[in-house]
């Protein structure tokens, strides 16, 4: 395996830490260094894909020509909301997107939506740029259900009302390890990490 560093296009803490777990449980040597200084991007393609790509774009532009540079889209999908938030699940609260008012605002708006009707799906991109114009793009889904009332300590943004199919428990009631075995984020990382140990 070539790659010893790759540059994660986000400000986010929480998936810094995110990633380098799940670089760690698949044994891989790589260390995932959060952006310095992340670029202002306008996340406007409409799609996972484009948004990915372009948070990836924008931050090897500022690295070094050798530089590996990884980029994350994610969001939770809800049938009830015709697909919505999607790419807008990080604004969906308005401007100011935090995640706090986000996840306040989906417990309100699907609070007369039916249990049947509760289905939704995590999604996640992963865009790694490379020397040459190397690109490589991984997709991972995670099926389930929104919970009524946000439960759980651990994870972020909307995973205390996010509960995977199969489980009776939100994705911030899982753990960490757990969770990351099951999740979009996790299923995405093991296509690319397979991908890694090939070149």
């Amino acid at each position: 395996m070539k790659i010893t560093t790759i540059h994660l296009a986000t400000g986010n803490t929480h998936k810094v830490q995110e990633m380098q777990r799940l670089a760690d449980a698949s044994d891989l040597p790589v260390k995932i260094m959060p952006a310095a200084k992340m670029p202002a991007v306008v996340e406007d393609t409409g799609t996972f894909v484009g948004n990915a790509r372009k948070k990836a774009a924008a931050l090897r532009a500022t690295l070094p020509a050798d530089a590996w540079v990884l980029a994350d889209d994610s969001g939770v999908c809800v049938d009830a909301l015709g697909g919505a938030p999607a790419v807008e699940s990080a604004y969906f609260a308005g401007p100011q997107h935090d995640s706090a008012a986000n996840l306040k605002k989906l417990v309100e708006v699907m609070r007369d939506v039916p249990e049947g009707r509760r289905a939704a799906s995590f999604n996640c991109v992963l865009v790694l740029l490379g020397p040459g114009g190397m690109e490589q793009v991984c997709e991972g889904r995670c099926e389930g259900v929104l919970a009524r009332e946000p439960v759980g300590g651990d994870g972020f943004g909307y995973d205390p009302i996010f509960v995977p199919a199969g489980y009776d428990r939100t994705y911030a009631q899982l753990g960490e390890s757990e969770k990351n075995k099951i999740s979009h984020r996790g299923r995405a990382w093991l296509i690319l990490a397979e991908w890694l140990r090939k070149i």
